[in-house]
């Protein structure tokens, strides 16, 4: 027997999910819980889980794979100790804090990433709304210095899976927040509805895949606050259920920007590596222009967390 052969424990938390999804249905429908299900939403998210699984069994082997062929060049051997696992969890969820990040703030990243967000409800089945094409991004890259280290790719890839697990039932309203020392650490309900949320001032926030603490530590924290509740979806919604769309409307916005006629080979690129939003006239709004602008509708908001300071201007963005 292989001794990197691991359980997959995404698939063994089916059904839990499942299970999790029809309790959360439940309590909203009857008016139990706080929470907003829509059924052609739910369906799409369904849809969109049950794409991304499919790709990934397809297209998952190819990055798994190419890490393995890394695993030869490894700098050491860490074996299978209780600390290895624990290590490989703390430095993971660093990673994908990393990714994370990366995704809301460089455009080829964010073409993967846009679908998670693309829901303008925040129930269980949105976590189900994960990518199909996140090999096209090449991120898995990230994972690269971890098995140079010596955490062999079955490591990584098993205790990403609990990530993956707490991230799930993270996306919910049925549950507010929770004990301080809890909302400190660990990503919580609360945390996360900030990241899904529109508002201006939580762009761009608490991209933490377990531990909070990697927000708190980088600067990008942001506490979500009664007075400001979080409005769901992407900044200009796509308003479709067709998971086709969901799937691909922004690889094809983008590549169609990158592709309009008269721009320099610079703007081209741009239209691929710069955040979301960036246009080559300055005609759109990123994060940064959003946030300056109701700082200026709202002065007193001026310098709160996810804010800019009074009279701030995002910084030039090159044209």
């Amino acid at each position: 027997m292989n001794e990197y052969n691991f359980p997959q424990v995404t698939q063994l938390a089916i059904p839990f999910f499942v299970a999790a999804i029809l309790i959360e249905l439940w309590l909203v429908r009857t008016g139990r819980a706080k929470g907003s299900f829509e059924t052609r939403d739910t369906l799409a998210s369904l849809m969109m889980g049950t794409g991304s699984v499919v790709a990934g069994l397809l297209l998952g082997v190819v990055a798994y794979w190419a890490l393995l062929w890394l695993w030869q060049f490894r700098f050491f051997n860490l074996g299978l100790s209780i600390w290895v696992f624990v290590a490989a969890f703390l430095l993971d969820d660093l990673r994908y804090y990393v990714y994370h990040r990366i995704a809301h703030r460089v455009r080829w990243v964010w073409a993967e990433h846009v679908n998670h967000h693309s829901s303008q409800h925040y129930n269980l089945a949105t976590a189900l709304r994960q990518s199909w094409t996140s090999l096209f991004t090449f991120m898995f890259v990230l994972q690269a210095p971890l098995v140079l280290l010596g955490f062999h790719p079955a490591v990584i890839t098993f205790v990403f899976g609990f990530n993956l697990v707490w991230q799930f039932w993270i996306h919910t309203e049925t549950i507010g927040k929770m004990s301080g020392w809890f909302e400190f650490i660990f990503n919580t309900p609360s945390h996360h509805r900030v990241h899904h949320a529109t508002n201006p001032r939580y762009l761009d926030a608490n991209y933490a895949g377990t531990l909070i603490i990697w927000d708190r530590m980088f600067g990008t924290f942001v506490e979500e606050m009664e007075e400001d509740r979080p409005r769901y979806g992407i900044v200009k919604n796509i308003g479709t259920f067709n998971p086709l769309k969901v799937a691909f409307h922004e690889w094809i916005g983008m590549f169609k920007d990158a592709l309009a006629p008269g721009l320099t080979p610079g703007q081209r690129l741009n239209y691929l590596i710069q955040p979301p939003g960036w246009s080559h006239d300055g005609s759109r709004d990123t994060s940064q222009t959003l946030k300056a602008a109701y700082v200026r509708r709202n002065p007193g908001e001026a310098g709160k967390p996810g804010l800019p300071g009074a009279g701030a201007e995002p910084a030039q963005e090159p044209r």
